[in-house]
């Protein structure tokens, strides 16, 4: 595991979980074998299977006191209306998909953890919003597959980023993130700001690139600094930059996580008390068989 976990025995230690990164990651990395795991009733039951897995592991692995997964509710949020391409080029959801978004919750609630979600915020904004509220007096730990969270870096919140294979983390810290991407985390927001961002369709400044980006942001620290120093500037990145400036601005407020969402979950009604015999009652009605044995021994108890 890159990255190192110090976890105070004072304060409280939060996982806030990204749902639909690990719910798509375990779709995903089921449905690529063109089997679909089902009930005998027929429902697809794949994706919540392995978001189990995925959301075990972490437990185990970060021992947190007290757990909330964080969800999209729905395509459209304040960032669509600021721009209407904004993830325009998302495919639907696969069909055997869909009818796992609301599955997935149950079992989460079967858990005893809240699913936190506000219609017109992406999960993002909720996490951030609620590590904001959490960082003063706990320990966060964000858990994603999305490097868009590294924005919300700071001293008492880490970013774990899922990598390929289970129980493979990447433990971001201010001092990583600064180790391996000579940013900060601020720095996150402007970089995207100037290069877009595919995945969500946003441009940034058509022209500049990942590599030309990061140099423009290790050289002049921020948008702003970019902006006072344009003189300095090639001639050719200085009028791209001239030209799209208010695209510039678009795109970075676009990848501004919003901290302000209106949600709230007091730590005592996240706290980490799963009661066994509600998940296997959960489990049982999935017929999942496998992850009763996981979570079935005394010692995970």
């Amino acid at each position: 595991m890159m990255g190192e976990i110090f976890v105070t025995q004072t304060r409280p230690s939060v996982l806030l979980v990204d749902g639909m990164a690990l719910l798509f990651r375990a779709y995903y990395a089921s449905a690529v074998t063109g089997y679909i795991k089902r009930t005998s009733a027929g429902v697809p039951t794949n994706a919540v299977y392995g978001f189990v897995r995925y959301f075990w592991d972490a437990v185990q692995t970060f021992s947190p006191s007290h757990v909330i997964v964080c969800w999209d509710m729905g395509a459209k949020t304040f960032r669509s209306e600021q721009f209407t391409d904004y993830k325009a080029n998302r495919a639907a959801a696969p069909e055997d998909l869909i009818p796992q978004f609301d599955l997935v919750k149950e079992v989460v609630d079967s858990f005893g953890v809240p699913n936190v979600g506000m219609s017109g915020y992406e999960a993002d904004d909720c996490i951030g919003t609620l590590a904001h509220a959490y960082k003063d007096s706990a320990d966060v730990f964000i858990l994603t597959g999305d490097h868009d969270l590294l924005q919300l870096v700071d001293d008492s919140v880490s970013v774990v980023i899922m990598k390929k294979g289970h129980g493979n983390y990447a433990v971001y810290t201010p001092d990583l993130l600064l180790e391996e991407r000579n940013l900060s985390a601020a720095q996150i927001i402007d970089l995207k700001g100037l290069m877009g961002d595919t995945s969500d369709n946003y441009p940034g400044v058509k022209g500049i690139g990942e590599k030309t980006a990061l140099k423009l942001i290790q050289q002049y620290g921020t948008i702003e600094g970019i902006l006072e120093n344009l003189s300095e500037l090639p001639k050719g990145v200085r009028a791209k930059i001239e030209a799209q400036l208010d695209m510039l601005h678009l795109s970075r407020e676009l990848a501004t996580i919003f901290l302000k969402v209106p949600v709230a979950c007091a730590l005592e009604e996240c706290c980490w008390a799963m009661d066994h015999e509600r998940v296997l009652t959960k489990f049982e009605e999935l017929e999942f068989k496998g992850l009763a044995k996981l979570v079935g021994q005394p010692a995970f108890l």
